[in-house]
């Protein structure tokens, strides 16, 4: 029982590792105009690209997810 309780804690805590450095790590709202003559204002930072995903900065999140199923997936079959 504490195998599953301590993977889903494991799970959870790394799910939000990664919900935290998504969203902190960079600012969300950058007014500025797009390219167009009636274009609006768009909230999207300028370049933002995919590197936010980079295994760099999300190891530690990906880590406690995978060491969290492991956890649970043990603690399931004994």
């Amino acid at each position: 029982m504490f195998t599953i309780v301590l993977g889903s804690i494991l799970f959870i805590l790394g799910l939000l590792y990664l919900f935290r450095e998504a969203l902190v790590s960079r600012r969300l709202s950058d007014p500025h105009r797009t390219n167009g003559a009636n274009a609006k204002p768009a909230l999207e930072p300028r370049g933002q690209g995919l590197r936010f995903l980079g295994l760099g900065r999300n190891w530690p999140g990906l880590a406690m997810i995978v060491v969290g199923s492991i956890l649970l997936i043990s603690g399931a079959f004994v």
